[in-house]
């Protein structure tokens, strides 16, 4: 469980007095105490896998909003730190696939539900999501899908 990895790993950044780490793995521990006290859960319980990534991925997307916000306002300090931060939880993000593999989900989708013109767009990206759960950015896909079909 993921829950768990993040506890065990906290005490090892401690021993190593890896400061951002530590910091990092402590607000991820801190996002899941939340997620199940917002899912009206107990505190001490372990999160399951997949809300876990769910939100592993919210703080990637945290991060990386922040990190085009300083660069945006040329605070490359805050930006640096944002970037070490969103580096050390990909980690613990699956494996996403490769624009190439997302490519070739989308034409099959298109195929197997015969999109042909933009009024489908959102039918299309609703089913390549589905199929997709996790394993692809949603703007990814949108991006590839506007590209293929110049919508």
């Amino acid at each position: 469980m993921l829950h768990n990895q993040i506890k065990e790993e906290i005490k090892i950044a401690i021993k190593a007095r890896e400061e951002l780490r530590l910091s990092v793995l402590r607000g991820m521990l801190a996002s899941f105490v939340n997620e199940l006290v917002a899912t009206k859960r107990k505190p001490d319980e372990i999160l399951p896998n997949e809300d876990a990534l769910t939100v592993v991925k919210r703080l990637v997307k945290q991060r990386k909003d922040s990190f085009e916000q300083f660069r945006a306002g040329r605070r490359e300090d805050l930006a640096s730190k944002e970037e070490a931060e969103l580096k050390i939880l990909e980690k613990y993000l699956p494996e996403m696939m490769s624009y190439e593999e997302i490519e070739k989900v989308i034409l099959a989708k298109k195929e197997e539900l015969g999109v042909a013109d933009k009024s489908k767009m959102g039918i299309l990206m609703g089913a390549v999501m589905k199929e997709l759960k996790g394993k692809a950015d949603g703007g990814d896909v949108k991006k590839i899908i506007e590209k293929l079909f110049l919508f």
